[in-house]
């Protein structure tokens, strides 16, 4: 396209010549102005976002060790009481089977290290012979809870490092996407308060997910640190045992005596989801 024809009248130049002159070359230089903008956006890139442009490295997901864990149920458990603290004396035991865990050391350290700990024994205290406490079917399952030796409990561990990655933002970043999901429970502990309130107080409850999809609500509250190698359909036939659940009227009447501040309301929580037969860690490693 050629420069812009520009009409003028003919002489005698009219006085007003030098503003339609003017006005000619502005608009001649607005043209080319444009074309200017036309052509240099179609040939140069603006160059892309530095923080679109990065993305964050993948989590180190690395299998850094491994440890298995034992579960039975013992029938007899809630009507002979004489077993004390050792479940491994029950007589009718029946094995559930064995779940093979592989940890995240590179990625939490210290929660893999506090958890084999627990596991072999050194901490002053172990998972075996402890209760599975609670069954959330189609969710997950808790165990490890702190308290009481005679009633299925963890004894509390004094020998174990400050878990810093507690607070730690980087240690919540992978998802409770799947079933055999291994984590920290954080927002599902229910250790007592007299016992997390202990100065030297270690949070060594521990949850699996059963599946059959993820658990979302668990994710950026409890720390993932391990995932189940062998062994889903031990985490099923636990996800299958029949668990307490209150009716819908001592729900009702739950809920009301929490918004008047009863503090019996908690306590009677405590044993909403909790499985109708013993189940519990019979050997690990």
């Amino acid at each position: 396209m050629g420069s812009p024809i520009c009409y003028l009248p003919p002489s005698p130049l009219p006085p007003h010549h030098h503003h339609h002159h003017r006005t000619c070359n502005s608009l001649q230089k607005l043209i080319l102005t444009r074309r200017s903008f036309l052509f240099l956006s179609t040939t140069v890139s603006l160059p892309t976002p530095i923080s679109s442009a990065i993305t964050p490295p993948p989590l180190d997901t690395t299998i850094t060790d491994r440890v298995f864990l034992d579960f039975s149920i013992c029938s007899s458990y809630f009507q002979n009481r004489t077993l004390g603290d050792d479940l491994s004396q029950c007589t009718d035991s029946q094995p559930l089977g064995r779940l093979v865990l592989g940890l995240y050391g590179n990625l939490v350290p210290i929660t893999v290290s506090n958890f084999k700990a627990m596991c072999t024994g050194s901490s002053g205290s172990s998972y075996k012979s402890t209760l599975v406490q609670k069954i959330f079917p189609g969710q997950f399952f808790v165990a490890g809870r702190q308290g009481r030796r005679d009633k299925g409990e963890v004894k509390p561990p004094l020998q174990l490092v400050k878990n810093s990655e507690t607070v730690d933002s980087k240690a919540f970043l992978l998802e409770h996407s799947r079933a055999g999901v291994v984590s920290l429970c954080l927002s599902e502990n229910d250790d007592d308060d007299d016992i997390k309130l202990n100065p030297n107080y270690h949070n060594v409850e521990f949850l699996i997910t059963t599946g059959p999809g993820p658990c979302p609500q668990l994710d950026n509250k409890n720390i993932v640190f391990g995932a189940v190698l062998e062994g889903l359909d031990v985490v099923s036939t636990i996800a299958s045992i029949p668990t307490y659940k209150p009716s819908e009227r001592i729900r009702q009447y739950n809920d009301f005596a929490e918004f008047i501040g009863d503090g019996r309301a908690k306590n009677a929580r405590a044993i909403w989801n909790r499985p109708l037969e013993t189940v519990y860690v019979s050997t690990l490693q």
